[in-house]
């Protein structure tokens, strides 16, 4: 084999594991913008009361004393995502090594939804988590803040009770 020959294939097996690199970020959150359900909860959730935060999204998982900041109230969920898998059989012929492997799109994450209390009402509404879709943050999180999203805006388009 030539020199430049030699050269070429040694920059061509550098430059593999960098465009793979390339591909998918890890962190999307520069990239993407936050779910609309989750960015509305952080403004519309406040003010609900404890009794109306299980109302619309149960009991939570766990909770912690934060002095006077309040309480902090944690809704942990694990999501399931459809995810598309496929697997390349490995195949080795004599002294060629094995070719093979698998390709999973979209496999699960999870978020854990803090609710911070003060004085028995919402006061702040944050996530944490694997909880980041390609193209949205906090999108694993809706499923705790929908409903609550929901009953926040029924309780405030509610038009007073009629006297006769």
């Amino acid at each position: 084999m030539t020199s430049s020959r030699i050269r070429k294939l040694a920059l061509l097996a550098a430059g593999i594991p960098i465009l793979s690199s390339c591909v998918i970020p890890d962190d999307t959150s520069r990239l993407a913008r936050e779910d609309v359900t989750t960015a509305a909860a952080r403004r519309e959730m406040v003010g609900l009361s404890e009794a109306d935060i299980r109302m619309c999204a149960g009991f939570p998982t766990a909770t912690a004393d934060a002095g006077p900041s309040g309480q902090i109230w944690t809704y942990q969920r694990t999501v399931q995502r459809g995810n598309l898998s496929i697997a390349v059989p490995t195949l080795g012929i004599g002294a060629i090594p094995g070719v093979g492997g698998s390709v999973n799109v979209a496999p699960g994450g999870y978020c854990n939804t803090q609710i911070r209390m003060l004085d028995g009402h919402v006061a702040e509404v944050a996530y944490a988590g694997d909880n980041n879709l390609p193209n949205s943050r906090d999108a694993l999180c809706v499923s705790t803040v929908d409903s609550c999203v929901t009953y926040a805006r029924q309780r405030q388009h509610k038009a007073p009770a009629v006297s006769r």
